[in-house]
């Protein structure tokens, strides 16, 4: 049974929600605090539409605030993984993908991608790796290095609202 099936989240109250919803978005409960405050109904109990309006509240949010949530996210099969730093919807999120079995030469290809990128583009590289596998996520980075800055932020924020979607999906 899932979250939405056992709990209604149109009912809740404003500490109960963020508490429900504040880590859909990585580190950035303020999404779920604007959803909150712009008035919750009952067509937020449907998951779609809940996902809707906290993707709104990001597409809508300062260039700033856009920033902050995209540098919120971990590399892919970065140190932190390594060291077990990462949160617990990532770090599921990348064992799903296989990033947790990575070959030394995998890991070190992993690692040259990740500061290629940051050094192009200014912040990690961002994908939602449910379905996918270490070999086309190495393919997605190859690719995506040749964009422009402005098409990678967009595809980042494009990427972040695919993962909140699965970590709705997953509650």
């Amino acid at each position: 049974m899932s979250y939405f099936q056992t709990l209604t989240p149109s009912t809740l109250g404003h500490a109960e929600f963020i508490l429900a919803f504040g880590e859909i978005y990585e580190c950035s409960p303020w999404v779920a605090e604007r959803v909150y405050t712009q008035g919750i109904d009952t067509d937020i109990d449907q998951i779609e539409n809940l996902h809707a309006r906290m993707s709104a509240v990001l597409l809508k949010a300062s260039r700033e605030e856009q920033q902050a949530l995209i540098n919120a996210h971990p590399d892919l099969a970065g140190k932190a993984a390594l060291k077990g730093e990462l949160t617990s919807a990532s770090s599921a999120e990348q064992a799903g993908a296989g990033l947790d079995h990575c070959t030394p030469e995998e890991l070190a290809r992993f690692t040259a991608l990740n500061e290629a990128y940051k050094a192009t583009f200014g912040f990690p590289f961002i994908m939602a790796v449910k379905g996918s596998n270490r070999h086309l996520i190495i393919q997605a980075f190859e690719e995506r290095i040749h964009h422009t800055p402005e098409q990678e932020f967009a595809c980042a924020l494009s990427e972040i609202n695919k993962i909140a979607l699965f970590r709705l999906q997953q509650l």
